[in-house]
């Protein structure tokens, strides 16, 4: 790729007439250079069994070559076609509630024979007919895969084979594994295997959602290789991972494992959504940015994001450019807006596109096109930013579904609510994140000055080890509660909590509650007086300095945030629930001492993203996500605005406007 990517999700088949050409010189207009197309469109390249038709395709990618615009294609297989289900109605997911309706995308079961026998079919057929275009430079896998709760008899009958595989053949070995003899759920043979959709056992019940996610990245890579049959050398294979859902994308996502995800692509695609208006922040931005970064270790393509989306994210004036340019300070090479036009109808008709349902120019467009045209000037010194953090914040699927079966309490207490806290405690004072996922993190831990641990709930022994190891020989990490409390198959440990960890931390606990009224003792002044929020462990010092404890403690003396020296590294250990206020103080001289050092001048509303493009040059975006505008002194080195051209001298006065940025790139 030897330019930024820009542009938009294009349906010429939702088109209420004809306007393909118009379309194409507002896209030129706007500076837009790529487009989506094809993976909702499975019902019209192939209206009946086997008669196919990609008129509607093609006559796209001609019309965008003529233009110079480059294509992403899409497989037309999230959606399935009437007639298919007609055909075989077991092509709709048997979930926990019985089989699937009709009606909705994304309802299939992604392992029935009869859906893939077709979907491979128009896969095939529509790399056949459209992946020799000379602009057609990509291909996004399905779409926002997950295994959509599948669990019918062909999916349990798997589920048993891949048991039989993990536990060697043994009915004893796995139920002493996942506890099964509690309520008589032990299983004495194989053949006798219960449906699980209605399992009380949260270790079996875990493994079955982990399965899930493995067929989830088996589906991916089963596209993958049809597709690569096809594909010329240059062109890529992606896909747009998502988030969990909050109104906006949360945190992760526990139907999807994007780190196995990512094996089947070339190039790491992600979905994000966010807040705008007085609710804009860039922390959703900057997450999903991090998690497709660290994914694959390179530059990721946002392939969705809003440009007014719902009505209550119509963008402030200024606020679509900033967006657009916080994705590339996370290291995006390319952002596209779902969608170019706004539909006339169907499900989606107020989710609105960089045009609305006029298709007149709006402010939304000529924001765009302001982007586009900075992006064409300035875009060789944007195009494949590449980060060198020092922090980095350990994500488990795992936890998240161990948290999901054992919640600690009402209200913010779900592992995305503590992972969210804790990122966003780091990205408020300018702490960038890499992201270490347990299949990677014993392997890449040493990269980091500082490794952050939310709420590691299950944990195999191996992962608690490679911690402990980490901080002896030199490295710091900083936990928060319930971490290393049960295996990897959601099995308490049956000794000193934290498991393995209680040395690397120097402190032990068997009591935790959710506490009521209680707050901390502590000679930090961010910290004293502080009222304990969600969860507290009853912490016992085993050699760690005390950092804060339970005033007043009704349960008896006990810490609450400690200190341990372990090796040549150091260990804190966070037991309970703290503000944010509190946390963002506590985590930004955590990681100062471990020696990530931004501008302590520079915090929310005023992020600092940092990175070396493809020039060799260090590059600085400096984001103002307020309405108010930013009056800084410039600590960095002399450089220059890449988008101005302005000189910055180290010490000198800038001002970032509101809802505005500066991009500064060192001498």
């Amino acid at each position: 790729m030897d330019r930024l990517l820009y542009g938009a999700a294009y349906y010429d088949e939702y088109m209420p007439r004809e306007r393909l050409s118009q379309d194409v010189a507002l896209l030129k207009k706007a500076h837009m250079n790529v487009v989506r197309i094809g993976e909702s469109t499975w019902a019209t390249c192939e209206p009946q069994d086997g008669v196919f038709d990609f008129s509607h395709v093609t006559r796209v990618i001609e019309a965008m070559g003529k233009a110079g615009i480059d294509v992403i294609l899409g497989t037309p297989t999230y959606a399935v076609p009437s007639w298919l289900v007609e055909l075989d109605p077991d092509v709709l997911a048997t979930t926990k509630t019985g089989r699937g309706l009709y009606g909705p995308r994304q309802i299939m079961d992604i392992t029935n024979k009869t859906y893939l026998f077709y979907a491979e079919r128009v896969i095939r057929k529509m790399m056949e007919t459209c992946l020799p275009y000379e602009n057609v430079i990509g291909i996004q896998l399905d779409n926002e895969t997950k295994s959509y709760g599948t669990a019918g008899k062909n999916v349990q009958v798997g589920f048993v084979k891949y048991l039989k595989e993990k536990f060697h053949g043994s009915c004893e070995e796995m139920n002493r594994a996942f506890g099964l003899d509690y309520w008589s759920n032990r299983v004495n043979a194989w053949e006798d295997f219960p449906d699980v959709r209605n399992t009380i056992n949260a270790s079996l019940g875990a493994e079955f959602q982990r399965y899930q996610r493995k067929l989830v990245a088996e589906f991916l890579q089963w596209q993958r290789d049809i597709v690569d049959e096809y594909r010329r050398p240059d062109q890529f294979v992606t896909h747009n991972t998502d988030y969990d859902w909050r109104g906006y994308s949360y945190g992760l996502n526990g139907e999807t494992d994007v780190y196995e995800n990512a094996k089947a692509f070339t190039l790491v695609g992600t979905d994000i959504y966010h807040p705008t208006q007085k609710h804009l922040t860039g922390m959703e931005i900057a997450f999903g940015g991090d998690v497709s970064r660290s994914a694959k270790g390179d530059n990721y393509l946002v392939l969705e994001t809003e440009a007014q989306g719902f009505p209550q994210w119509l963008p402030y004036k200024g606020q679509l450019r900033l967006q657009a340019y916080s994705h590339l300070a996370s290291g995006a090479d390319m952002v596209e807006y779902w969608h170019w036009h706004s539909i006339h109808n169907a499900a989606e008709t107020y989710w609105k596109g960089v045009l609305s349902h006029d298709f007149k120019e709006n402010e939304t467009y000529r924001a765009a096109c302001q982007v586009g045209a900075e992006w064409e000037q300035a875009g060789e010194h944007l195009l494949h930013l590449k980060k060198h953090n020092k922090v980095a914040v350990l994500v488990s699927n795992a936890s998240l579904t161990g948290l999901a079966w054992f919640p600690m309490a009402a209200g913010n207490a779900a592992y995305n609510d503590i992972l969210m806290q804790y990122y966003g405690a780091l990205y408020r004072r300018n702490h960038e994140c890499d992201i270490l996922f347990p299949q990677n993190a014993a392997q890449k831990m040493g990269d980091y000055d500082l490794v952050v641990i939310p709420a590691l709930y299950a944990a195999p022994e191996e992962l608690l080890s490679a911690i402990d190891n980490y901080v002896q020989n030199g490295g710091c990490v900083a936990a928060s509660f319930r971490t290393g409390f049960a295996d990897d198959n959601l099995k308490v440990y049956d000794d000193s909590a934290p498991h393995l960890l209680d040395r690397t931390f120097g402190i032990s606990y068997s009591h935790f509650t959710v506490p009521e009224d209680l707050t901390l003792a502590s000679d930090d002044p961010a910290l004293s007086g502080e009222r304990i929020e969600t969860f507290l462990e009853l912490l016992h010092p085993e050699g760690a300095k005390v950092l804060a404890s339970v005033k007043d403690s009704p349960f008896g003396e006990a810490a609450a945030v400690t200190e341990n020296a372990r090796g040549k590294g150091k260990a804190w250990y966070i037991g309970c629930g703290l503000s944010d206020k509190a946390l963002e103080e506590l985590l930004d001289g955590i990681a100062r001492g471990a020696g990530d050092t931004p501008d302590p001048a520079l915090s929310f509303p005023l992020i600092l993203r940092s990175g070396t493009n493809q020039l060799g040059k260090t590059i600085h975006y400096l984001l103002n996500y307020s309405d108010k505008a930013q009056q800084i002194v410039w600590h960095g080195a002399p450089g220059s605005d890449v988008l101005t051209r302005e000189k910055a001298a180290t010490g000198q006065a800038l001002c970032v406007g509101p809802w505005d940025l500066r991009i500064l790139e060192e001498d």
